[in-house]
């Protein structure tokens, strides 16, 4: 009997081997050779798969936010039941900063791809899509925190949304040894700490 491939964890193993070459490398040194050697495969093997390296590029990154928020749902159960909301919004910055050796491949398979979507329309949609979302469930959460006195009903919603997106922008900070991520925790600390203080 000719064994079974399962197409979904081949494409996965490529997507992971990509993030490793564009960790290790850079996103110039992220061919399809490059990713097909990572994955222990061929390049014909791999262009079964992906036609192109920017058709691996968009599954790679979808991949990455699919990473990113299974760890942020194992943090969510770490934090138990009712978790107050400036936990859940301080778990969500630190798994999208490069701030551990789990979050660092996700975060720059990320970089990479918002560069390619600055010139690639159906890309740019694509994360233009998913930036959105995410930026549509962060004030969900302010909004909601406002409606239970966690934060002061007066400030603006969007604007406390884009301030805590902006916080995010400590990536390139990191990444160069700029800031160390002591300092980073901190800033955000501080941030919450405002932002929560309703007395």
């Amino acid at each position: 009997m000719p064994k079974q491939v399962d197409h979904r964890r081949r494409r996965d193993d490529i997507a992971r081997a990509m993030w490793t070459v564009v960790d290790q490398r850079g996103w110039a040194g992220a061919s399809l050779r490059e990713v097909a050697a990572e994955a222990g495969m061929s390049l014909g093997q791999v262009q079964h798969y992906f036609a192109s390296r920017n058709e691996l590029l968009e599954f790679a990154v979808q991949a990455a936010s699919d990473q990113t928020s299974r760890r942020v749902a194992r943090g969510m159960e770490e934090l138990g039941e009712s978790p107050h909301p400036r936990d859940v919004v301080r778990l969500i910055l630190v798994e999208m900063l490069p701030l551990h050796p789990d979050a660092r491949p996700t975060s720059r398979i990320h970089a990479a791809c918002v560069l390619e979507a600055l010139h690639n329309e159906s890309m740019r949609e694509q994360i233009g899509s998913g930036m959105r979302d995410g930026r549509d469930g962060l004030k969900q959460l302010v909004t909601q925190a406002q409606a239970n006195a966690q934060i002061d009903p007066d400030r603006d919603p969007d604007t406390e949304t884009d301030l805590l997106l902006a916080l995010t922008g400590f990536t390139p900070l990191l990444e160069l040894g700029v800031v160390p991520p002591s300092d980073v925790i901190a800033a955000i600390e501080t941030h919450l700490d405002n932002l929560f203080a309703t007395t």
